[in-house]
């Protein structure tokens, strides 16, 4: 199937009030792993690149988002590639020469009138570059994985933050946190069903894998449209990878482990993608 944008994936989500899940690339088996699980749920997904996945690859991003997009146009189902929490304005502008479809641009760690007139400034490069762009309006909890309850995205605000900023998509802080192990997040779904009310672009919620399944399915069933999820998957990996290696302690041969801990990451995704996208989340 030909590759998609992600563009079209978020809003055909919307459209029907679905979710649509976008899994982070680490590796190549990442990159496999997340295509074999959207071919088993038969579902769309977005596969995504980091900047802190770009710097675990000597900081280059077109190797990284050559292999994953060469895995994307040999699935069998819609899949699109993203370039997210994009912080350095030079990775930003690597994108569309990268062949990715969009970037989320984070400039949450600014204060609200610096964010604004950094995003509005890549979103206007995003747009003229034929680029969905992503932002973020009020910290999503922190990469030690605590949660932070007093951090919520306020929808006036957000309203306002969108008007000025054109952004096309908005990250939101309803509960979740990133880096999460433990899938005991509690989401706002009030908040969720004001932002939705309040804001005429897509909802992101990230931080997803400390989300419980059942919170996930509600917080799209509220409004959230695009549900990133990564941490699930690396649990998955090395749960994986040391059950091999711990049961045969002359394994050299990475592939012995790898092909186990790539299904385990495929299992997670197809099961994931059905929360967040299938017929009865």
């Amino acid at each position: 199937m030909p590759l998609v944008t992600t563009a079209a994936l978020i809003e055909d989500a919307r459209a029907n009030g679905r979710g649509i899940a976008a899994f982070n690339v680490i590796t190549l088996e990442h990159a496999e792993a997340i295509v074999q699980g959207a071919q088993h749920s038969g579902l769309p997904v977005i596969l995504q690149i980091s900047e802190n996945a770009v710097e675990f690859h000597h900081g280059l991003l077109a190797p990284i988002a050559a292999a994953t997009l060469a895995i994307a146009q040999s699935a069998d189902v819609a899949v699109a590639v993203h370039l997210d929490h994009v912080e350095d304005e030079n990775l930003l502008r690597q994108t569309a020469d990268a062949g990715l479809s969009s970037v989320m641009f984070d400039a949450s760690h600014l204060d609200y009138a610096d964010n604004v007139a950094a995003t509005r400034a890549a979103a206007q490069w995003a747009h003229a570059a034929g680029l969905y762009l992503e932002a973020e309006l009020g910290k999503v909890g922190g990469k030690d994985g605590a949660h932070a309850p007093g951090v919520r995205t306020d929808p006036d605000e957000a309203r306002a933050y969108v008007e000025a900023t054109g952004v096309d998509a908005l990250a939101v802080a309803v509960g979740s946190s990133h880096a999460m192990t433990e899938r005991s997040a509690a989401l706002d779904l009030d908040l969720i069903a004001r932002l939705r009310a309040a804001l005429p672009v897509p909802l992101v919620l990230h931080g997803s894998s400390g989300v419980p399944d059942d919170t996930l399915a509600a917080a799209v069933r509220a409004g959230m449209v695009k549900i990133n999820i990564g941490t699930i998957l690396n649990v998955a990996f090395t749960g994986a990878v040391r059950c091999a290696l711990a049961g045969d302690a002359s394994l050299v041969d990475p592939r012995k482990y790898l092909r186990p801990a790539r299904d385990e990451i495929a299992q997670v995704v197809a099961r994931m993608a059905h929360v967040v996208g299938g017929p009865d989340a």
